[in-house]
């Protein structure tokens, strides 16, 4: 009896043993996020105002492992602690409409088809979605915070906008990829196991 009642306790002390690591992995995915977002790399010689940071990665490697709500939490709370570091509110908006745009699509697809095929479709529809949602924001957010002319805005999208964004979801897709692959089994043991086709 007294052994049946030990088991029971067990199984409810490790109830919710998986949740916690999830938040923790989360919260640690948020911390290297924020501090990749002050990693700032000029890609475009003809933009180098323009500044590309790996702290989509963190967010995207969530999402592939538990799902797009983590994976866009893990974006939010990234963006939001950068506005209150750098004081960028408009910068931080636009984070967080670009990072929803990338990592709810890739996220979805990989739920339904979870193998790397799955994982590189959804990146490349996440990408061609973060891709629209850069320049429509930019359009929108930038002559508010910047002061220029929405006609300016639109001038820099050919020659500007659409090559640094593709350089950005390239380099974060291939990242991801990598990154992905090293630790899945490690945040996700067993249950991200991972079919290669």
């Amino acid at each position: 009896m007294a052994d049946k009642q030990n088991k029971q306790a067990a199984q409810i002390t490790n109830t919710n043993r998986w949740d916690t690591r999830q938040l923790v992995i989360m919260a640690l995915m948020a911390a290297i996020a924020t501090l990749l977002s002050f990693v700032e790399i000029p890609i475009l010689p003809a933009a180098p105002w323009l500044k590309y940071d790996p702290s989509f990665v963190p967010s995207m490697v969530t999402g592939f492992a538990y799902g797009a709500g983590p994976g866009v939490a893990v974006g939010l709370v990234t963006a939001i602690l950068h506005i209150f570091m750098t004081g960028n509110f408009w910068g931080g908006i636009m984070n967080i409409l670009v990072v929803c745009a990338y990592v709810i699509p890739a996220s979805l697809i990989y739920v339904r088809q979870h193998t790397w095929r799955g994982a590189a479709i959804g990146l490349v529809i996440g990408s061609i979605c973060q891709i629209i949602v850069a320049i429509l924001a930019n359009i929108v957010i930038t002559p508010i915070y910047a002061g220029m002319p929405v006609e300016s805005v639109i001038a820099l999208i050919i020659p500007v906008l659409i090559p640094f964004n593709v350089l950005k979801v390239v380099l974060n897709s291939v990242i991801t990829i990598a990154v992905y692959k090293a630790i899945s089994n490690l945040i996700t043991p067993k249950k991200n196991q991972v079919k290669g086709r």
